[in-house]
């Protein structure tokens, strides 16, 4: 008796831009070089690609017998992980989703019973927080054994199913186990159900902007690109002053961050030069990218930030860049940052603010 898997394919990745937009505009103003005017509104330009949505398939496969026989197939939920949802009702969809297409897909026609307390179910949909051994997959979300024969049944069998995935998500992983202990192999159709591989969706998470440090860990590794500064050595000792001030653990920013200096591809990418999206003549911008596990469109952990400086006297360099890098570890907000970047003039950005 083989077993089956369902994985995860892939996190959505998103890239999102704060920007000071033109101070001809009327919904912001940039943060200017000389340190004039009002510091940039956060905007959202975070944007996401749903999975299609799923289309059935003719069957093409011979038409076969049920495994489980002419009875219904009654059907126990249980949980053995550490969330409190109503996980039967998935279990429902998923099962009215079979009897629905049961002649179309299998060729024959099936019926469940779905008791979550059954005491002698014929089958049992766990939901558990890690799946156990299938297949040696190290990313399954789901498993269940092929079942095309009734010889092979020993009852009760059970299907595995993650937790911690959308009520979408949820009702997908299980319609696929389900589909393997009725005969169908990952090949078979309908594909968009029994694909070994799908996108996948958790539940609800904190956004990146909602959370106190919005990154997997504090070790960062930087690229400083200051070929095109009027001054690349001058820019780069700006640029190290402003990630030595994180170093040192200033007052409200979280503590033991460590910058790694490369010219390899970096989490962090500090630019310099024309950044036309910046949309000033002097000032700066960030960029910043990560993962969109809930696909609800919005970043829940930053995975790369891009800084970028546009016409800034070098000796400028290093309070943008620290005004950004406070941004990006979670004090949005002006009032939240560290005091060298509340309210500073022009003069103060030039200063050594870091001293």
């Amino acid at each position: 008796m083989a077993t089956r898997t369902l994985v995860l394919t892939l996190l959505l990745v998103l890239a999102g831009c704060t920007t000071p937009l033109d101070p001809t505009a009327a919904t912001s103003t940039p943060v200017p070089a000389d340190g004039t005017g009002t510091t940039p509104a956060t905007q959202s330009a975070d944007s996401t690609t749903r999975p299609p949505t799923a289309t059935a398939t003719p069957a093409t496969t011979t038409a076969g017998s049920n495994p489980w026989g002419p009875e219904p197939v009654v059907v126990a939920v249980r949980n053995e992980g550490s969330r409190d949802r109503d996980f039967a009702r998935f279990v429902r969809e998923a099962a009215t989703f079979w009897e629905e297409h049961d002649e179309r897909y299998l060729g024959f026609q099936v019926q469940y019973e779905v008791h979550p307390d059954a005491e002698n179910p014929d089958l049992v949909v766990a939901f558990t927080d890690g799946i156990p051994n299938c297949g040696n997959v190290s990313d399954a979300v789901g498993c269940a054994p092929l079942f095309t024969d009734p010889r092979q049944i020993d009852r009760p069998a059970t299907a595995w199913v993650k937790t911690g995935l959308s009520d979408e998500s949820t009702v997908l992983v299980a319609e696929h186990e389900l589909g393997h202990t009725l005969g169908l192999a990952h090949t078979d159709p309908p594909h968009e159900v029994m694909q070994a591989r799908s996108v996948l969706y958790t539940e609800p998470q904190p956004n990146a902007t909602d959370r106190a440090f919005p990154w997997a860990d504090g070790d960062f590794t930087v690229r400083i690109d200051a070929a095109n500064a009027s001054d690349p050595a001058g820019a780069r000792s700006q640029v190290d002053h402003a990630l030595t001030y994180y170093e040192e653990d200033p007052p409200g920013m979280p503590t033991n961050l460590t910058f790694t200096r490369t010219d390899d591809d970096p989490e962090i990418d500090i630019r310099f030069g024309p950044a036309p999206d910046c949309g000033a003549a002097s000032g700066s911008c960030i960029s910043t990218y990560g993962t969109d596990p809930d696909g609800d469109g919005a970043i829940e952990t930053y995975t790369r930030i891009e800084i970028r400086l546009v016409g800034l006297d070098t000796g400028a360099v290093g309070w943008h860049v620290g005004y950004w890098l406070a941004h990006a570890f979670g004090a949005e907000a002006d009032g939240e940052k560290p005091p060298p970047f509340r309210d500073a003039s022009g003069s103060e950005r030039r200063s050594a603010w870091w001293e």
